[in-house]
């Protein structure tokens, strides 16, 4: 388990018999959108800040990320139960725990790779966190964006989100937030980008 509440990942699993093996494990939950059940709240995916682009730092993670041999998420994604006869200020006796009206229902497990279900944009407003897919069959299959490009696309475009500077349609200077942009700035192939389906624009 992580050594501290901010630390990545949430548990390292390490082989008994080969310590240098090591495997980063973080638990994540989110809820099914009520306007579109096949689409979740998102969650995040850790930083992509010092120990991400600095392989050998130990700020904020338990051992250097470049000893993790891969990165998984375990998740479950829930549907919210509103119910009207539910008293937030009701107490309850232990025996009773049985009877208690559950808040959540539906829930659907899913283990990925973290890259295979990383979207191109931060996940927590102006913070360091890499933002995930949201479409729930895309997260429970791994077909993220950066599934057909793989692993070293995700590793490349979060170590330089917002760094890399290029000039837009006006003449002005601005930074490169956008998968599509990256691809074409490292004249990659833009035709391996999953796009991202969100509720209002499925694929």
């Amino acid at each position: 388990m992580a050594s501290h509440q901010n630390y990545y990942p949430d548990v390292t699993c390490i082989k008994r018999d080969n310590p240098d093996l090591k495997f980063a494990l973080d638990f994540k939950t989110t809820y099914r959108r009520e306007d579109n059940t096949d689409f979740c709240n998102g969650f995040t995916l850790g930083s992509h800040g010092a120990y991400f682009t600095d392989r050998n730092s130990t700020k904020n993670i338990q051992f250097p990320y470049r000893e993790y041999a891969g990165h998984f998420c375990l998740g479950v994604i829930y549907s919210r139960l509103l119910n009207s006869n539910l008293d937030d200020m009701s107490v309850f006796r232990l025996e009773d725990l049985r009877g208690i009206t559950s808040v959540i229902g539906n829930l659907e497990f899913f283990a990925q790779e973290k890259w295979r279900i990383a979207s191109d944009k931060r996940g927590s407003g102006n913070t360091a966190n890499i933002g995930s897919i949201t479409r729930i069959s895309d997260i429970v299959g791994g077909t993220g964006m950066f599934s057909l490009l793989g692993e070293g696309w995700f590793d490349d475009y979060w170590s330089n989100y917002s760094k890399i500077r290029v000039r837009d349609s006006t003449g002005q200077m601005k930074p490169i937030t956008n998968l599509v942009d990256f691809v074409q700035y490292r004249k990659g192939d833009t035709s391996l980008i999953v796009p991202k389906a969100s509720p209002g624009r499925e694929k």
